[in-house]
């Protein structure tokens, strides 16, 4: 085992309405798993009370801010606790995000299509699964190009709208349009374990769209999407295996909003 060198690149906090425990809970996670920080990327608020149930309010912002500047004080010198935030995008959105993120500096921006927020659903879905597969991944792709976001979160969630009508094959075309315009940003995706525990038990993107990234050089992060302290970096070995098995050496994360990368071999042998 060697020195601790990954990062959890995604978790919540009980702002969000929906996970438990505090940062200084998760950071106690990260550090008995081997890991060298957290990331801490709580859903952001949002105007005009879109999807207000499931995000800290506007109101709080401030707080989460303190809430993740007391953890990593609290774990100074073990864990190497720093501010992110999980955003959602559609169209629209954008000069709200560019003030929120200017707010505080941040370490790692998350973009979230979250086809299935009720509030998303009234404005876009008509009906129709296929089109609404392919108006997913026209979101990926201008959520990319809209600069806003270091990476894109769990970037095939839509394969659960319809589980069992899901073909990858029919979508394909749609991937690979959507992840050449990925391509051309620059923008990193993520490999997010929690997709096991999804009604498609499968991490999210698939091994088939892993290679399709890869065969674009699209950066990978990893995140397990904690929303309790337990998952954090759950599935991490399995997560680095897949990369393996698409062809990725590399594996990345984001700190002062730039891309740091490691070698996959090393962040296995530094995992407890």
């Amino acid at each position: 085992m060697s020195a601790p060198i990954l990062y959890e690149s995604h978790s919540h906090t009980p702002l969000c309405g929906h996970a438990v425990g505090e940062p200084e809970d998760y950071a106690a996670v990260a550090e008995a798993r081997g890991l060298k920080g957290i990331i801490i990327t709580c859903h952001c608020p949002l105007p005009d009370g879109f999807a207000a149930g499931v995000r800290m309010a506007p109101e709080q912002f401030d707080d989460y801010v303190a809430m993740v500047a007391r953890a990593r004080a609290a774990f100074a010198g073990r864990v190497d606790v720093r501010l992110g935030l999980e955003s959602d995008f559609y169209p629209g959105v954008e000069p709200w995000l560019e003030k929120l993120h200017a707010r505080v500096p941040l370490h790692h921006v998350l973009g979230s299509v979250h086809y299935q927020m009720r509030d998303y659903r009234a404005r876009f879905y008509r009906g129709d699964l296929a089109a609404y597969q392919e108006l997913y991944y026209e979101h990926l792709a201008l959520s990319a190009e809209s600069g806003l976001f270091d990476t894109l979160a769990h970037p095939d969630l839509i394969k659960n709208e319809a589980p069992a009508r899901w073909n990858f094959g029919a979508v394909r075309p749609h991937v690979e349009r959507a992840l050449d315009r990925i391509a051309a940003t620059g923008v990193a995706m993520e490999l997010n374990t929690s997709g096991v525990l999804k009604a498609l038990p499968e991490m999210n993107p698939s091994p088939a769209q892993l290679v399709l990234m890869r065969e674009r050089g699209i950066p990978v992060v990893l995140g397990a999407d904690a929303h309790m302290p337990g998952r954090v970096a759950d599935g991490y070995v399995s997560a680095l295996g897949l990369l393996q098995a698409a062809g990725y050496a590399d594996v990345s994360f984001f700190l002062d909003r730039k891309r740091q990368t490691i070698p996959i071999t090393a962040a296995l042998e530094s995992l407890r």
